[in-house]
């Protein structure tokens, strides 16, 4: 029966966890990072988009049409006016009785003027009179041999090159409008006539301007703009200029060339700062990682040290310190820990041993006045061990406790006050007193644990009375100073011996009055003690008191606590 992985003890599970969870933090390689993947994956995000879009220049390529357009417009009237000023005859015609005079084109005049003006214009120009009979083409020659037509050759092959390889795929992969589908296709009879473009009937007809754009093979498009011919505002003919799109095709491939040449720029600038930006991030994450793996499963992971990134002021900076700091506390919490075991190991094997010998020795000895004394040292031996293993999961607990426990306000003299009264009766046994003194007016208040804070001032307290001698007095004294509040307790007794007075605040040390019991404190009310004042961010410390000649006048122990 395979066993329910929930079933595992909380502290087994990550042992157990796959181990390929971890794969990033064990490769040190930027580019196989995900951290690095998304970094990448955003920065580069921005680029591709306005690069595409600048792809599909539908406004810029609609503005180039326009413009070209506006351009044969302007071309078409010039050649009009010059056909119109230059190259009209007067007609006679006489029917009967009535004489009609009438104004045509004079046919080789205008053949002239618009090969010569659509040359200098770079176009085609073609000429209808007012019956829609095609007059000039700047196409045609007329000369000894006939009508000759004039088509423009295409340049010279030359090797291809980079750019021609990548012209040839921009114009397969180029993106399509569509527009070209919907256009009408471009046809020329060998016989033209003004039937055959609409925009040069508009012109005949009606006198305005139009403008027309036609579809040719090889997804090119012919665009043209037919413009009147008048003689004293008398339509004799009309002008239609033409010219393929070719140009704008050429300028909207100039500038995605050089949208694309920014474009490569800018990727590679953006892939080299975001492998940049990913190196100063992941790289850290995955060596913190990797070192927070080898402390926790490593055979020498004491030796394993977190990187230091500290100098880089920044929040890996900060996570690399915490991360080492937290490293330290755990190290130095798992010392104290092993410490703490062998102390109580140490502690408690010596009244087991005592119980073993009296156990063993009471059953040999027959005498029941020695039974009796073996039985009370069994006793107080079972007392000792009561006394010390509460006191040793007290202090086992304390450090759970005072995580999870929350602070609030504490009054510091009402609680010596209550204290006082409490040992008052423990303290009229030994014929000593005890005085609280300080400002009444102010409660001393605190952010603090209560019942923690108690049972410090309860250990400085009993330990003064044990310590005093009859007629003694323990003052305590409490004070507000420097953004602290200062508690004092004083006794009369023998005083600390030299150089213990650091050592009174270690576990299980006891330094205890001749006339005390043995055994009757376990040595960790002081050590409990220290570390309650300490998770509060205060201190506590023990001094000697000076008397005549300097010698010890009992011991003072002070208590500082932030308030």
């Amino acid at each position: 029966m395979r066993a329910d992985p929930r079933d595992r003890p909380e502290g087994t599970r990550e042992a157990t966890r796959d181990p390929r969870r971890r794969r990033h933090h064990r490769d040190g390689s930027i580019v196989r990072s995900p951290l690095s993947a998304r970094i990448l994956a955003v920065n580069l995000l921005a680029p591709i988009l306005l690069a595409g879009g600048f792809l599909y220049l539908d406004t810029y390529e609609e503005a180039l049409t326009q413009s070209t357009f506006q351009a044969l417009r302007t071309e078409a009237d010039l050649i009009a006016a010059a056909i119109g000023e230059g190259a009209i005859n007067l007609e006679v015609s006489v029917e009967g009785p009535v004489v009609r005079a009438t104004h045509g084109i004079n046919p080789e005049m205008s053949r002239q003027m618009v090969r010569r003006l659509a040359n200098l214009a770079d176009v085609r120009a073609r000429l209808f009179d007012a019956s829609g009979r095609l007059v000039a083409d700047s196409r045609r020659l007329v000369g000894y041999g006939g009508m000759v037509q004039v088509f423009d050759l295409p340049p010279p092959q030359a090797p291809e090159s980079n750019w021609g390889i990548l012209r040839r795929l921009y114009d397969t992969l180029a993106p399509n409008t569509g527009d070209e589908d919907d256009l009408p296709p471009y046809t020329e009879r060998p016989n033209q006539s003004a039937a055959d473009y609409g925009e040069v009937a508009t012109a005949l007809n009606q006198g305005e301007v139009a403008q027309a754009m036609r579809s040719r093979p090889g997804r090119d498009r012919m665009l043209s703009v037919a413009v009147p011919v008048q003689y004293y505002k008398q339509v004799v003919g009309a002008i239609m200029v033409s010219r393929g799109a070719e140009g704008i095709d050429e300028t909207l491939f100039e500038m995605r060339l050089a949208v694309l040449e920014i474009f490569a720029v800018t990727l590679a600038l953006t892939i080299a700062l975001s492998l940049y930006l990913a190196g100063t991030i992941a790289r850290p994450l995955v060596r913190l990682a990797a070192a927070a793996d080898r402390v926790r499963g490593g055979k020498d992971a004491r030796q394993e040290a977190i990187p230091d990134f500290s100098n880089r002021n920044d929040e890996l900076g900060d996570l690399s310190e915490a991360l080492r700091e937290m490293t330290g506390a755990l190290w130095a919490r798992m010392d104290a820990i092993e410490r703490f075991a062998a102390d109580v190991a140490h502690e408690i094997k010596n009244p087991l041993t005592s119980l073993r010998s009296a156990v063993e020795t009471v059953a040999r000895v027959d005498d029941p006045n020695q039974q009796k004394r073996l039985m009370s040292v069994i006793v107080d031996d079972v007392q000792r061990l009561d006394r010390l293993i509460t006191d040793i999961s007290d202090a086992s607990r304390l450090d759970a406790e005072l995580s999870r426990a929350e602070m609030g306000p504490v009054s510091i003299r009402p609680m010596l006050e209550m204290l006082a009264e409490i040992h008052e009766s423990e303290a009229e046994a030994r014929r000593v007193k005890i005085t609280v003194s300080g400002d009444a007016g102010d409660p001393l208040d605190i952010l603090g644990m209560e019942g923690r804070l108690v049972q410090v001032f309860r250990n400085l307290i009993g330990n003064a009375v044990s310590f005093s001698p009859e007629g003694g007095t323990i003052a305590l004294r409490a004070w507000r100073a420097k953004g602290k509040v200062v508690v004092t307790v004083e006794d009369d007794g023998p005083g600390i011996p030299p150089g213990k007075e650091g050592d009174i605040f270690q576990r299980f040390y006891s330094e205890r009055p001749r006339d005390e019991k043995f055994g009757t404190h376990s040595g960790l009310g002081l050590s409990i003690s220290k570390q309650i004042v300490e998770t509060h961010g205060g201190s506590v410390r023990a001094e000697n008191r000076k008397g005549d000649g300097g010698r010890p006048a009992g011991a003072r122990f002070t208590v500082e606590l932030p308030s």
